[in-house]
């Protein structure tokens, strides 16, 4: 009876051996995938790895706004002069300067909390045992991924294709992006885990085993390397990778999504559609100048922009009691039912008015509007059944327009790996009442309402994958 206490004492302290030499003996790990390993793999990937002067500045983002509004009302910089150019760079240095210094600060603390290093100590212990509950239960295997930029990308990837249970749901890949203070360890993985899905986990920059720090840049530039690292690696076929993004990872999630469209799916999950009026509502009304400068030039997390270059399906979950990615009061708890400042409201008007620019003129964003303030899931099924939506009529409608576009466009690079390319002109000579109605159940397809707060955990039948015709 000793002799197997005794091994039961020793394999428990091996676990715990083990388990502490995967947190802190990472960086000596080999590299599994290298950001240019994708030309050992042939030549018939249309995403190529980057060339080195590329790799250098990192991957592309998008910076059209990246200054906001105003800077789309000067002047070029060929017509002014270069005395014109320099005296408005020196005016310019003081504001860059105090922007630098508090985006590489304060500004970074913020943003991403998972970086500080005492939070990381604080929460070894969970992180260490989520890395085991990955390992034992689902078969986890940890991978060292080097991006574009030589920072260190820790990876943790479960593979359900050996058995994709009744509905095949092994068979998809789900990339997971965490929140600005989430892990793959104890984050958003564990509700497609549980639904069955193969999954695939990473941290950002400078969180558990990742080097480097988490601007936009560096958070881009990993998710380069770990969709590549699906693709060609893992032998994922593009159509049967689905990107996950939780809170800030909505970022990263539409960034992917953005840059390899032929991707299966996105869903974004208690995500909001640009960075400024969170931030604007944490920090003094007297630094709204300095505020709005440093997210634009140093965290320009533009969800809402990228989520329109993506021709997938899409699925928003929207948490009714998420008080972190709403703008409603200003530092006060969020009242019950008030869910008409969260920011996933703006990112679905900024999708169905980009995809079905017809249906959503006017009346079409109006009525949506009243749907969005619905506080609970009762006031929501009641505004819908009020306006009576005939379902069938609007996916045969939905479904003759793509037949029709496909038709008309056969053979050209406008119909892309998910159809017909949008905006969809659908809906032209339609009623108001119809429109309405219309609108509505698009409204109603591309997000779902969660009764959770934004930290509580997705349950696994939560977690849906979009629709799409």
């Amino acid at each position: 009876m000793c002799v197997i206490c005794f091994v039961k004492a020793l394999v428990h302290v091996f676990k715990i051996y083990l388990t502490a030499s995967y947190t802190y003996t990472f960086r000596g790990w080999p590299v599994a995938f290298r950001w240019d390993d994708v030309r050992a793999v042939g030549g018939s990937s249309s995403h190529r790895a980057l060339t080195c002067a590329a790799a250098a500045a990192g991957v592309w983002l998008l910076r059209e706004e990246a200054l906001g509004g105003d800077a789309l009302g000067r002047p070029p910089r060929g017509a002014r002069s270069q005395a014109q150019c320099l005296l408005q760079q020196l005016r310019e240095l003081p504001g860059q300067l105090a922007s630098y210094a508090l985006a590489h600060s304060l500004g970074r603390w913020l943003v991403y909390p998972g970086s500080v290093s005492l939070m990381t100590r604080a929460l070894l212990p969970l992180l260490q045992q989520g890395q085991e509950r990955l390992v034992e239960r689902y078969h986890g295997r940890r991978a060292k991924l080097v991006a574009c930029d030589g920072n260190e990308i820790d990876t943790m990837f479960m593979d359900r294709r050996q058995h994709p249970g009744s509905h095949g749901h092994g068979l998809r890949l789900v990339i997971c992006c965490e929140g600005n203070a989430g892990f793959y360890e104890m984050g958003c993985v564990s509700a497609p885990l549980e639904a069955g899905y193969s999954v695939l986990g990473w941290n950002h920059p400078g969180f558990g085993g990742s080097t480097g720090v988490p601007f936009p840049q560096h958070d881009a530039n990993a998710m380069d390397v770990v969709v590549k690292y699906a693709l060609h690696r893992l032998h994922f076929s593009p159509a049967h990778l689905v990107v996950y993004g939780w809170s800030v990872g909505g970022f990263t999630a539409t960034w992917a999504t953005m840059t390899y469209p032929e991707l299966g799916a996105l869903v974004l999950d208690a995500t909001f559609d640009d960075l400024v009026p969170l931030a604007l509502k944490v920090m003094p009304h007297s630094w709204k100048g300095l505020v709005v400068r440093t997210v634009r030039e140093h965290f320009n997390l533009n969800v809402a922009e990228q989520l329109c270059c993506y021709p997938g399906p899409v699925l928003l979950l929207r948490r009714m009691q998420d008080d972190v990615v709403s703008t409603s009061g200003r530092l006060r708890p969020l009242s019950p039912g008030d869910v008409e400042g969260n920011r996933g409201n703006e990112l679905l008007l900024r999708l169905l008015e980009h995809r079905y620019p017809v249906v959503m003129a006017r009346e079409g964003r109006a009525v949506v509007t009243r749907w969005l303030r619905a506080g609970s899931l009762a006031q929501e099924a009641a505004f819908y059944a009020r306006y009576r939506v005939d379902e069938d009529w609007c996916l045969a409608l939905l479904r003759s327009y793509r037949a029709r576009c496909e038709e008309e466009l056969e053979g050209e690079e406008a119909l892309g790996p998910h159809g017909p390319a949008f905006p969809w002109l659908v809906g032209q000579g339609l009623s108001s009442r119809r429109r309405r109605r219309l609108a509505l159940f698009l409204a109603r397809k591309h997000l779902k309402n969660v009764e959770a707060t934004h930290f509580s955990p997705l349950k696994p039948e939560e977690f849906q994958l979009p629709w799409g015709l």
